[in-house]
């Protein structure tokens, strides 16, 4: 195993405004309603990402744009040293989400894109890291005109530098999806450019106009597609259903950087299903989806087992959920079975 594997997460980031609220929340002209304190902290997926693999110690950098302001200084303190990969918009404020979570209910979010238009991706160096994670491209317009041809532009040289490129979506607005863009052939260039790809159902479903009720086979369908179409290790989510992997030839896997050649002949050809983890007591789900992908990824950069890093996965976001840290120690105890997967990591120094 090798001593050092280092992650680089880059793309969308905001600060996420999350009111407490009661079970049904009123929205009336004129109204006054009684809402609970709010929580502030960075969000979007380097934030997310960043934050999980942080508290798993896997060394991690970001490269994203905030503003000038104070919601960028908040941003700032809350990322530490990470925050050096920060660039400044002069233009855009920094990107927020006020996240509406009623009590009970699933989630949803009025977003700000602000300087999240600014990010083009040539800051981002593939040479110095093992894997580079890209996250929310529907939610950075510079890099979407001519569908998605400078996205596929930025993927091609950090693979050309060496790194295994990861991708992660989100929903794709309709009001978007209704302009301009076309979705379904972004969503085929992203998957042809790119090594790791770990969308959930719904990021799928809306990228490509499909409508629920969906046939049992969705996942599986989509999964040989986005291979078909180019990525060597899909990951694709369904909330409390779990994970879903499908997995290219070994040749595609030598061929997807520096992360993935180490693992070609143990993670090639598969198809494999991991059931979420169990969870008593449901704090948030926001940042879940981010968390997941924050374990798959730290278990390639770990070289565990494809199911050890699907485990990993969802002991994640089963932290994030339930309110706490993804430390080892918490994660060996959501998943037991994962204790000597982090005693070899140990071993070996990473």
């Amino acid at each position: 195993m090798v001593s050092v594997q280092r992650i680089l997460t880059c793309g969308h980031i905001c600060m996420d405004l999350t009111p407490a609220l009661p079970s049904a929340v009123p929205i009336d002209a004129g109204s006054l309603v009684e809402v609970g304190p709010m929580t502030i902290r960075a969000g979007g997926c380097v934030a997310n990402t960043w934050r999980t693999l942080d508290a798993l110690q896997m060394r991690t950098r970001i490269s994203a744009v905030a503003g000038d302001d104070e919601l960028a200084r908040l941003l700032r303190d809350e990322l530490g040293e990470a925050a050096s990969g920060l660039l400044v918009s002069r233009r855009a404020g920094t990107s927020y989400s006020i996240v509406l979570e009623p009590s009970g209910e699933d989630r949803a979010f009025w977003h700000h894109t602000g300087a999240n238009a600014d990010f083009d991706g040539q800051a981002v160096d593939g040479s110095i890291v093992d894997i580079v994670h890209v996250g929310y491209p529907s939610l950075l317009p510079a890099l979407l005109g001519a569908d998605g041809r400078p996205l596929s532009q930025m993927l091609d040289r950090i693979r050309a530098e060496g790194a295994t490129v990861s991708v992660d979506l989100a929903v794709v607005d309709s009001s978007v999806q209704a302009s301009d863009r076309h979705w379904p052939t972004i969503l085929r260039a992203i998957a042809s450019h790119s090594d790791v790809i770990s969308p959930s159902l719904d990021d799928l479903a809306s990228a490509l106009q499909l409508r629920p009720p969906y046939p049992t086979n969705l996942r599986s369908v989509l999964a040989d597609e986005l291979l078909y179409w180019g990525a060597a290790v899909v990951v694709i989510s369904d909330g409390p259903n779990g994970l879903w992997l499908r997995t290219a030839s070994a040749k595609r896997l030598r061929d997807g950087g520096r992360a993935l050649a180490l693992l070609a002949d143990e993670w090639s050809d598969l198809a494999i299903h991991v059931g979420s983890v169990s969870i008593a007591n449901v704090r948030s789900t926001n940042g879940a989806g981010d968390a997941s992908t924050a374990g798959l990824l730290f278990g390639i950069a770990s070289e565990f087992s494809p199911r050890e890093a699907l485990e990993t996965a969802t002991a994640c976001s089963a932290a994030t959920i339930q309110g706490s840290r993804p430390t080892p120690a918490s994660i060996s105890r959501l998943r037991p079975n994962l204790r000597n997967a982090f005693k070899r990591r140990s071993a070996a120094g990473c």
